[in-house]
């Protein structure tokens, strides 16, 4: 008869029904709090109902992954096991890659295609009848119609926070390499160190996004209503910026539990994972620092 040593099968569990419910609730707020704002409805329930969809998920994060960290601590869980939570994180990192690539798409679309379309080039020239005194160019500082769009006074420098921000997150990527190899030697102390320095640099970036965002909406009027280019950088910024904000809070916790004494050189698949997504992150903040800010 196989034993846990083989092949773990987990107990029934009621967190995918409550992972569902707060995907569903979330989505359903975002929804409702887009299109009342589309509505100009100041009295919306949307924000509510994404706060409280919200808080399900991390209820869901919160009581999932402990139930998977006493497993794991009660040696319930084998080799086999292990390379299953390796391909799952591994496809995991590659449908964000798949995710951030259609952004990317998008934004090369309207540069190279749909953008100089409209201002009369190539052979789909003839779109330019639609506002025959538009010029294309990037960054967009006249749209089309401006009346509807109004563009951005100017745009936001790239050697500025952008440019500390990057020197951050590639800092962090080295810290939290450090880290791996202060773990797999067994220096608890450095591990501790390296980790805690990796999540004050990530919590260092999101102050300075933050930043950035408000000097962008109050003095050069770039908005998500501001055009194309509006539109672009903050769906391309702002998703990444989620993704930051959930990579440090995951950081923090693998901090949490080395403190508690969790992982050594043979047992570790969690800080890892941690890892992997963290140097995620870094990369396709590289990849936004040239072709949303210096390109």
């Amino acid at each position: 008869m196989a034993t846990h040593e083989h092949y773990y099968v987990p107990a029934q569990s009621k967190w995918p029904i409550i992972a569902t419910l707060g995907m569903v609730t979330t989505v359903y707020g975002l929804g409702t709090w887009f299109n009342d704002l589309k509505a100009a409805r100041p009295e919306s329930h949307g924000p509510l109902i994404f706060f409280v969809g919200g808080l399900l998920l991390a209820y869901m994060l919160f009581g999932w992954f402990g139930t998977v960290i006493k497993e794991s601590r009660g040696g319930l869980y084998s080799p086999q096991m292990d390379r299953s939570f390796r391909w799952g994180m591994s496809w995991f990192i590659f449908s964000e890659v798949m995710f951030f690539i259609a952004f990317f798409g998008a934004l090369f679309y309207v540069r190279h295609v749909s953008g100089p379309a409209l201002g009369g080039e190539g052979p789909k020239g003839i779109a330019h009848m639609l506002w025959p005194n538009f010029q294309f160019t990037w960054p967009l500082l006249e749209n089309p119609d401006s009346k509807v769009f109004p563009p951005p006074k100017e745009v936001i420098s790239p050697w500025g926070l952008p440019l500390i921000n990057t020197i951050l997150l590639v800092s962090s990527s080295v810290t939290v390499t450090i880290a791996h190899h202060a773990l797999k030697k067994g220096h608890r102390g450095a591990l501790k160190l390296w980790l805690a320095i990796t999540v004050l640099l990530g919590c260092g970036f999101l102050t300075l996004q933050a930043e950035e965002y408000m000097h962008a909406y109050r003095e050069l009027g770039l908005t998500l209503g501001s055009g194309i280019y509006g539109a672009t950088f903050f769906m391309l910024t702002g998703f990444h910026g989620a993704h930051v904000t959930i990579g440090t809070i995951i950081l923090f916790v693998m901090l949490m539990r080395v403190m508690r004494g969790h992982f050594d050189n043979e047992h570790q698949f969690g800080f890892e994972a941690a890892s992997w997504y963290w140097h995620f992150v870094d990369v396709v903040w590289i990849g936004l620092f040239v072709f949303v800010y210096v390109l």
